[in-house]
């Protein structure tokens, strides 16, 4: 299996951008970020229209090839930005990066990007969007930089992963009591992780609980441990997330989508942080009929949740 592909389930010409074109549909640009050529993709028919800026999850997945099932209804109210991250997406396809990875590293793209798109549709403010993964980079600039947005959406996002991974392993072997071979693996898994085949055991039968038969295959198994030599050493980093703990208050507000049947970034940890969480304005979504991925499995309500916020906010 391809490493985007595994990514994916963790969480054309190269066009110069002109304002306002009224029949614009996408165009991507690959500005120089973190020092290697990065792939944005912005579509929009008036470039007035406040921006949503989407960090997808992973680490190593893309949001940009699907983004329409999503966006059909908020593409009418946002110009809508996707980017593909470091050694994801088109930007691997256009340039692997030098170096591997880092949480430092990714932070600082993030920061570089929001800039860019500031700078390149003259808005002072953006709605910054992070689903999973990109909750770690989404929470760091709501963290450094509060001031560059209007709100910031989190999207089952990553709150106290360690937390997050012992419940879900727990839950797991409850799930596979029966399962010999499920019963053996989820058992030998140590968290903190210790080794790859840690996490690998921990998401084979998450996903097989969600019915991908095929993560029993060799293939899934090479690609999934293809993956981690890049981005398991920034998972041991996000490891260490623990927002209850080192983000009490925020300066922008913070709105908490939800789903009902995620366990792999856990909602009940992610309520209870929306509780203590300080904000000027904060909601909290709920989805009965998802699970750990919101915008495919009810994309219409997820999309009517954003533009709620908005035209509360515009009131």
């Amino acid at each position: 299996m391809k490493k985007s592909s595994v990514a994916a389930f963790l969480f054309a010409v190269l066009l110069p951008f002109h304002a306002c074109h009224a029949q614009s549909a996408a165009t991507l640009l690959t500005p120089e970020i973190g020092g290697i050529k990065q792939v944005v993709e912005i579509k929009t028919n008036d470039t007035s229209k406040p921006v949503l800026l989407f960090l997808s999850g992973g680490p190593g997945s893309s949001m940009m090839n699907t983004s329409s099932a999503f966006t059909n209804i908020l593409k009418d109210r946002f110009t809508l930005v996707q980017w593909d991250q470091r050694d994801a997406g088109k930007t691997l396809k256009l340039n692997p990066s030098p170096t591997q990875p880092t949480l430092a590293q990714m932070e600082s793209d993030t920061y570089e990007v929001i800039e860019f798109v500031r700078k390149e549709l003259k808005q002072e403010k953006i709605y910054l969007l992070g689903s999973s993964w990109g909750n770690v980079l989404g929470f760091d600039i709501v963290r450094k930089h509060p001031g560059l947005l209007h709100a910031y959406f989190a999207v089952n996002p990553v709150v106290s992963q360690l937390a997050s991974e012992q419940e879900l392993l727990q839950a797991l072997k409850v799930t596979f009591a029966d399962n010999a071979d499920a019963s053996k693996e989820l058992a030998s898994v140590n968290i903190p992780f210790k080794t790859d085949e840690d996490l690998f055991y921990l998401r084979k039968w998450l996903f097989y609980k969600e019915g991908k038969k095929y993560v029993t295959s060799n293939e899934f198994r090479n690609g999934f441990l293809q993956w981690s030599k890049v981005w398991s050493p920034v998972w041991n980093q996000v490891m260490a997330v623990d927002l209850p703990r080192t983000l009490k208050q925020v300066d922008c507000p913070v709105y908490f989508f939800v789903g009902k049947n995620d366990i792999q970034t856990s909602t009940r940890i992610t309520k209870e942080y929306f509780e203590i969480l300080r904000a000027p304005k904060k909601g909290l979504f709920a989805f009965e009929n998802s699970g750990h991925q919101i915008h495919h499995d009810e994309p219409e309500k997820f999309q009517q949740a954003i533009v709620q916020t908005l035209d509360k906010a515009v009131r």
